[in-house]
């Protein structure tokens, strides 16, 4: 609500600057690339990389920011990802930008929506073109109202938010090592060895409906939020990310530097990464006791249309294999159904 003047009448509100640039890349083996990413300043309804977009005034109907990272083959790859972005950022403006009243809690309504709309639109379309049947993509979209960002997941493309130049993952991998270390039965650093680490239960395409990971996060002035395909995240530390990202103030040069570290690691799949950097009056200091992390956004009843994926605590130490090998048996059975399908797919990206 704005802040009213002596004299009765709304001031202007504080202004919330961002600076924001993107870029893909094929990796060393792939001989095609299958990410994309989307910017748009929503207020004017202009998605680019120019100049304009790339450092704007959060308006009042806010800002997006999609990594899609599509598998399947061929071209259904590029397909799913590219409806994924084009789908959400239009299902935005069409319907956000119709709401009368531009509460967060509309925002990020539509925001999932919008994702889930692309869902459809996807498997729709795979359905009805039997060359990319089967296709996919993952999809992380975060859109800034205000000082909020609200963060949309389905799949393993991630966002981070880099806060005094600590990185704090702000996604949660809807993956099957990450249900495992939910578990207990694999520490985080086994995860990331594991020959399984690709394997992932949700994709926006395969099937009709999804679950739509919905949470939110406070920015502060000097924050930075990154969104990258799995290309980047499998071959680069958060801490590498973070220490790239602090230490170097052009956001394409930072850009190009994560880019060339996953290359220079194998470079084993396509690499997406978007940066975003938080400024201005209208966003509050960092302070000590402001928490960051994966915090899940509750929409009322009438607006729920799926369940969120449960909020990741921390993992246990693992249990003796002795102990622990009929849990991981079952959650394996469990998990199965869900993965089978993309991972015989042969995801390419």
């Amino acid at each position: 609500m704005p802040a009213l003047t002596m004299f009765g009448r709304p001031s202007p509100p504080k202004p919330i600057r961002i600076e924001v640039f993107g870029k893909t890349d094929l990796g060393k083996t792939r001989d095609h690339n299958e990410d994309r990413f989307l910017v748009a300043d929503l207020t004017r309804h202009e998605a680019s990389l120019r100049p304009t977009v790339r450092t704007h005034d959060v308006g009042e109907r806010g800002s997006l920011f999609v990594v899609a990272d599509g598998m399947g083959g061929a071209a259904a790859g590029e397909v799913a990802s590219q409806m994924a972005a084009d789908t959400i950022y239009d299902q935005m403006v069409k319907t956000w930008g119709a709401e009368r009243e531009p509460t967060a809690q509309r925002f990020a309504f539509r925001l999932k929506e919008a994702v889930e709309i692309a869902n459809r639109q996807i498997h729709s379309y795979a359905a009805a073109h039997p060359d990319v049947r089967g296709m996919g993509t993952t999809t992380t979209a975060a859109g800034l109202l205000g000082d909020r960002i609200f963060l949309t997941q389905v799949g393993d493309s991630r966002a981070y938010l880099i806060r005094s130049g600590q990185a704090v993952q702000l996604t949660k991998d809807q993956s099957l090592m990450q249900r495992l270390v939910e578990a207990g039965e694999l520490t985080e650093e086994e995860a990331e060895k594991s020959e399984r680490r690709n394997i992932i239960l949700q994709a926006l395409g395969p099937d009709a409906r999804v679950k739509v990971d919905l949470t939110y996060q406070e920015v502060r002035r000097g924050d930075i939020l990154v969104l990258c395909s799995d290309g980047l995240s499998s071959q680069v530390k958060r801490e590498e990310i973070a220490e790239v990202v602090t230490g170097q103030r052009d956001l394409s040069a930072a850009c190009d530097r994560l880019i060339a570290l996953a290359n220079e690691r194998g470079g084993p799949d396509n690499i997406t990464v978007v940066i975003v950097r938080f400024d201005g009056e209208g966003l509050r200091p960092v302070e000590a006791s402001a928490e960051v992390g994966h915090h899940v956004y509750p929409l009322i009843d009438t607006e729920t249309s799926t369940e969120p994926v449960p909020v990741y605590r921390g993992s246990r130490p693992p249990e003796p294999a002795a102990r622990s090998r009929w849990r991981v048996i079952a959650l394996l059975v469990a998990a199965a159904a869900a993965a089978l399908a993309l991972y015989l797919s042969n995801r390419t990206s």
